[in-house]
C-alpha cells in the first residue's frame, strides 16, 4: 500500500500527465455543473413529481446514467446516452452495410468519417428523444411549473434545441477528455454521473438501517462487505483472460550460429472471458424498455399485467428476461467484435502457430471454439452481476437506490472505466521510468 501511494505521488512529477489530469477534472466539473442547470421556462421548485418518478423503476436507471440530470429537468437531461445509442447502431450497421465496412478498414481517415456519421446520428436520436422528454414533463409536472405557459410552442421548441445542444456539448466534452485528458472521455462522463448518486444512496441506506433501527449498523457492515466482494468479482470478470500458447518459427541470425525466436515477444494470445464488456447489458436494457411501452398502448388486463411486470426492475420476470437477453447478446456481440479469422491470418503472416493446430482455417475454428467455451461462463457471470441488485433487494431489503450499486450496468461501467483509467496513468508512469500504479517494484532508472 505504501508503494502504491508513492507511485501515486509520482503522477504529479510528470508535467504532461499532471496537465492531462487537471484538464480532465476541469471538464468533468463543467459537465457536473451543467447537470444542475434547469431548462429555461421551468420552475425548479416544482420538480418534486419528476424526482419521485425517478426514485425507482426504469426512471431510476435513466436518472443514474445522466447523473441526476434527468430528474432535475437539466440542460443535460438526456446526457450522453443518445451518443451511446448512435455508436451502437453504427457498429451494428457496420456488419451489414459495405460502405461502413470499407470505412472500418480505411484506418484513421475511415475512423474520422465513422465518427462524423455517429455525431449526425446522435443529433437525429436526440431530436426524437427531446420531444419525448418534454412530453413526459407535461405529464409529470403541474401546469404552474411551466413559466412560459403549459404546452406553449416557445417552450417546446427552445427546450428541444437546448436538449440537443446539451447532448452535443456533452459529446464534445467527452471527445476533449479523450484528446486532451487521460482518455476514455465518454466512459468517464457516464462513470462520474453514476458516482454522483453514490453518496446520497449510501446516506439513505445508513439512515434506514441505523437511524430507523432497521437492522442496525451490523447489517450495514455486512452489506458493505458484500458490495466489496461484488466489486472484486467484477474486476476478475473484466481482467480474466484465457491464454492461448503461440510458437513462432525459428530463424537463424548472423553471428556464431546463434538462433533466436523471431516474430514478437508475446508468446500467447489473450482471449478475454468477457470480451463484450458492458455492451450486452446495454443492449438488453434497451430491449427491456419495449414490452412495457408497447403493452401500455392497450388497456386490456393482459397488457396491464405486462406493464406491471416489466416496469418493476426488481421483479422476477423482468430480471429473468433481462438475464436471458444478456446471455444471448453476449454471444452475439462477441461473435461480431472478436475477429478470429483476422487473428488467424495475422498469426500466419507473422510466422506463428498454435501448437497442435494447423495454421489457417483450422486455427480460426480453434479460436472460435475456445471463444465460445469461455464466453458461456462469462455470459452467465455477467448476467448474475446484472440481476444482483434485485437479489439483494429481495433477500436483504436493501434500499433500491443503494442496491443499484451492487451490480448491473452501473457497477460494470465503474469497474471497467476505473481499470482503463489506471492503465492509462500506469503507461505514463512506466514510460517515465516510475513504478506503475498496478505493479509494485523499485523505481526504474532511465537507460542511457
Amino acid at each position: 500500500m505504501k508503494k502504491f501511494f508513492e507511485s501515486l505521488s509520482n503522477v504529479w512529477k510528470i508535467e504532461e500527465l499532471k496537465n492531462r489530469i487537471l484538464v480532465t477534472l476541469g471538464l468533468l466539473l463543467v459537465y457536473r455543473f451543467g447537470a444542475h442547470v434547469t431548462l429555461p421556462g421551468i420552475d425548479a421548485t416544482q420538480l418534486t413529481g419528476l424526482a419521485g418518478q425517478t426514485k425507482e423503476g426504469i426512471g431510476s436507471i435513466l436518472d443514474m446514467f445522466t447523473g441526476g440530470a434527468f430528474s432535475k429537468a437539466s440542460v443535460f437531461a438526456l446526457g450522453i446516452m443518445p451518443y451511446i445509442s448512435a455508436s451502437i447502431v453504427v457498429q451494428l450497421m457496420g456488419i451489414a452495410i459495405p460502405y461502413l465496412q470499407k470505412l472500418q478498414s480505411d484506418g484513421e481517415s475511415g475512423r474520422k468519417k465513422i465518427n462524423q456519421i455517429t455525431r449526425w446520428l446522435t443529433i437525429g436520436i436526440t431530436l426524437v428523444q427531446g420531444p419525448t422528454y418534454i412530453y413526459n414533463l407535461y405529464r409529470t409536472l403541474p401546469s404552474n411549473a411551466f413559466l412560459l405557459g403549459f404546452n406553449s410552442f416557445e417552450f417546446l421548441f427552445s427546450s428541444v434545441v437546448i436538449l440537443v445542444t446539451g447532448t452535443i456539448f456533452a459529446m464534445w466534452l467527452g471527445e476533449k477528455i479523450t484528446d486532451k485528458g487521460i482518455g476514455n472521455g465518454i466512459s468517464l462522463l457516464i462513470m462520474v454521473g453514476i458516482l454522483a448518486r453514490f453518496p446520497q444512496a449510501f446516506i439513505q441506506e445508513f439512515t434506514t438501517r441505523v437511524t430507523n433501527n432497521n437492522g442496525g449498523l451490523m447489517l450495514l457492515v455486512i452489506e458493505v462487505i458484500i458490495w466489496m466482494l461484488v466489486i472484486i468479482s467484477c474486476v476478475l470478470l473484466v481482467m480474466a483472460v484465457r491464454k492461448i500458447p503461440v510458437q513462432y518459427a525459428r530463424r537463424t541470425t548472423s553471428g556464431d550460429f546463434e538462433q533466436d525466436m523471431m516474430g514478437g515477444n508475446r508468446q500467447w494470445i489473450p482471449l478475454k472471458l468477457n470480451a463484450s464488456g458492458v455492451m450486452p447489458i446495454i443492449f438488453a436494457q434497451a430491449i427491456m424498455f419495449i414490452p412495457a411501452a408497447v403493452a401500455g398502448l392497450s388497456k386490456s388486463e393482459t397488457s396491464q399485467t405486462i406493464v406491471s411486470a416489466f416496469s418493476d426492475i426488481f421483479g422476477f420476470w423482468y430480471n429473468f428476461v433481462f438475464a436471458s437477453l444478456i446471455v444471448i447478446f453476449t454471444f452475439f456481440y462477441t461473435a461480431i467484435t472478436v475477429p478470429t479469422n483476422k487473428m488467424s491470418d495475422d498469426l500466419k503472416r507473422s510466422g506463428g502457430f498454435i501448437p497442435g493446430v494447423r495454421p489457417g482455417a483450422e486455427t480460426s475454428d480453434y479460436l472460435d471454439k475456445v471463444m465460445s467455451l469461455i464466453t458461456f461462463p462469462g455470459s452467465l457471470f455477467l448476467a448474475l452481476i446484472a440481476v444482483f441488485p434485485a437479489i439483494v433487494v429481495s433477500l436483504m431489503d436493501v434500499q433500491q437506490s443503494w442496491a443499484m450499486f451492487f451490480g448491473g450496468t452501473s457497477l460494470i461501467i465503474m469497474v471497467g472505466v476505473a481499470i482503463d483509467t489506471m492503465q492509462q496513468i500506469n503507461s505514463y508512469l512506466l514510460n517515465k521510468h516510475y513504478d506503475g500504479l498496478m505493479k509494485s517494484g523499485k523505481n526504474r532508472k532511465a537507460v542511457a
